[in-house]
């Protein structure tokens, strides 16, 4: 199968770059869809590029000094189209309140949006100070999605080894699995964090025994560990008291430093039950491969992994055995597999499975992305249309990819002049396209976002747009139709035409 890729950003370790086109030595950051501002924007300071083109910059991973955290990003303004002053005219409270309201499963079009806006090189807000809230409520706000890499990569740049950001870049390296740079740091440095649980485990890697013991016996004479935490650690100190005693029930909530204690304990927990970045321990080669789809599954439906690293674990063996993910496996194969081959008859006999089993996962944006291009190619029997238009229109190329069809009924003749950003209100036919038609024919951006935007909050209002676009989804069509106009107003017609599109046909499909 033909891999798609997004062309992101370049990150170079060090101060040499090497780019025939921006690329990551991040594999996530290869895969998030860019923004393209469509005109200019009034909103806007800064100047947007050229026809929505980006051109290729470099980044360098290196200490900022005394540059401000919360200012730190990992996308440049040429490559989101998002202003430098996205969010210099908001305070850290309005912004940190509108990011914890961002919700757990979101449109996907939106949800590339927020991955724009938190990992975007933009001025901090206008209050920052050295406790880099903004930045931190960026990193909690990408945990959630269970996007660990970025976050972590976010950290590094802004210089994790400081007391305000270690805490967190020594959880986020322990649900990477690499936590050996975080715990050297903290051993020599113990002031940074005030996790006694940390200082004791990583004085333990760190070989210092007599250190590791004295800060047990101390923490724990003085109730600073929880029950589990002094059970666990106290087997993580001495290992040959596993085989003798129990170990603690999994507490709730679980902490990545009590997840790796387990896991040194021999007891590696399930992941499939806790936070979504906990999923990154089964990617990793000692996961079976059941778990490693799953949690793969689990984080491509978040967007924390690209549909690349999805297919490729589908297609890597045979079926072990058959139900729920196997069939899953075994139908995207044979998909897959009459794809390659060239035959349109087993195209058409495996894809109403393949995509079955694809959107009984969530996953159908994920389907588009990988195989709608190659889809379109094949001139299937009528009785697929409707599908095969559809997954068209979900995925990224969706002009392109839908420029050979025409409507066959009043939905699907909506939907394509959505496609190409002229939905009249008289083609719509249901409420939900009536919100969608009004929101495109709007001149300027909702009431309730206009002030903001007046007011140079121009990050603030596109943030606020996206939650109430993602609550909108609920049923709220005055939300969908003020969150919709606002993007467009904003230059992001893209995003706009991309979340319409999937609130009709995800609404339709399900």
């Amino acid at each position: 199968m033909k891999l798609i890729s997004t062309p992101l950003a370049l990150f170079c370790i060090g101060t040499s770059c090497l780019a025939e086109q921006p690329l990551s030595a991040i594999d996530w950051l290869n895969d998030v869809v860019t923004l393209p501002a469509v005109q200019p924007n009034p909103y806007f300071t800064g100047v947007p590029p050229i026809n929505g083109e980006t051109k290729p910059e470099r980044i360098l991973i290196e200490p900022l000094g005394d540059a401000i955290p919360d200012s730190v990003g990992l996308l440049p303004s040429s490559v989101t189209s998002l202003p430098e002053n996205l969010w210099q005219n908001s305070t850290t409270a309005d912004l940190t309140a509108l990011l914890a309201r961002i919700p757990n499963d979101t449109l996907p079009a939106i949800q590339t949006l927020y991955y724009s806006l938190l990992l975007a090189e933009a001025e901090a807000p206008i209050n920052s100070g050295p406790r880099a809230d903004f930045l931190k409520a960026r990193i909690t706000a990408l945990v959630e999605f269970g996007a660990v890499e970025p976050a972590l990569a976010l950290l590094q740049r802004a210089g994790s080894a400081n007391k305000p950001l270690f805490d967190q870049w020594f959880m986020l390296s322990l649900l990477s699995g690499d936590e050996s740079p975080a715990c050297a740091v903290l051993h020599d440095q113990p002031d940074l964090s005030q996790s006694y649980p940390s200082r004791i485990f990583c004085s333990a890697r760190a070989g210092d025994w007599p250190m590791a013991a004295l800060t047990y016996d101390s923490a724990n004479a003085l109730n600073l560990l929880t029950k589990a935490e002094a059970e666990l650690l106290a087997q993580f100190l001495d290992p040959e008291t596993i085989e003798t005693e129990t170990l603690p029930a999994p507490p709730h909530p679980m902490t990545p430093l009590i997840f790796r204690l387990y896991e040194a304990a021999g007891a590696p927990l399930p992941t499939r039950g806790l936070p979504r970045a906990y999923a990154m321990a089964d990617l990793g080669n000692t996961s079976g491969w059941k778990a490693r789809i799953e949690a793969a599954e689990r984080l491509t439906r978040s967007g924390a992994v690209a549909p690349n690293r999805l297919i490729g674990l589908y297609t890597s063996r045979k079926p072990a055995a058959s139900g729920g993910v196997w069939d899953r496996v075994a139908a995207v194969q044979r998909f897959d597999k009459a794809l390659v081959a060239g035959k349109a008859d087993d195209v058409a006999a495996t894809l109403p499975k393949a995509w079955e089993m694809m959107r009984s996962q969530g996953l159908e944006v994920a389907f588009a992305q990988l195989f709608s291009s190659q889809l379109q190619a094949f001139d299937l029997p009528r009785e697929y249309r409707p599908l095969t238009l559809r997954i068209g229109l979900l995925s990224p190329a969706y002009k392109t990819d839908t420029d050979k069809y025409t409507a066959s009924d009043s939905d699907e003749n909506f939907m394509l002049h959505l496609a190409r950003g002229t939905p009249d209100i008289q083609l719509a036919t249901t409420d939900l396209q009536t919100a969608i038609a009004i929101a495109f024919a709007a001149k300027g951006p909702a009431r309730d976002h206009e002030m903001l935007l007046q007011n140079g909050k121009v990050g603030q209002a596109i943030l606020s747009a996206a939650i109430g676009l993602d609550q909108a989804s609920s049923g709220n069509l005055a939300g969908t139709t003020a969150s919709l106009a606002t993007l467009r107003a904003v230059g992001l017609e893209d995003t706009a035409r991309r979340a319409a599109l999937q609130l009709l046909i995800l609404e339709l499909f399900n």
